[in-house]
């Protein structure tokens, strides 16, 4: 089991979190976008090996919203704890 270091919280166990995916550039920067673009930024994922920066909620805890840094290879949380 994951130990999510959340902000506000601490450690708690990932069943208490609801992963969102990972961050993605903000939708003001696609104002201008074709359909190709948007069909590429809402549906497309990268599927990285190494550190992906994800946002998390913690759904069965405070109920904030934040980010962490995650490795794929190993899923140990980078720098926020």
């Amino acid at each position: 089991m994951l130990l999510v270091p959340c902000p506000w919280c601490g450690k708690r166990a990932e069943t208490e979190f609801f992963c969102a995916g990972q961050v993605r550039p903000p939708r003001s920067e696609l104002v201008d976008a074709d359909d190709d673009e948007w069909i590429r930024h809402l549906f497309y994922k990268k599927n990285i090996r190494g550190v992906l920066e994800e946002n998390w909620w913690h759904e069965k805890g405070c109920g904030e919203w934040f980010t962490l840094y995650r490795d794929t290879v190993t899923h140990q949380f980078i720098g926020k704890e």
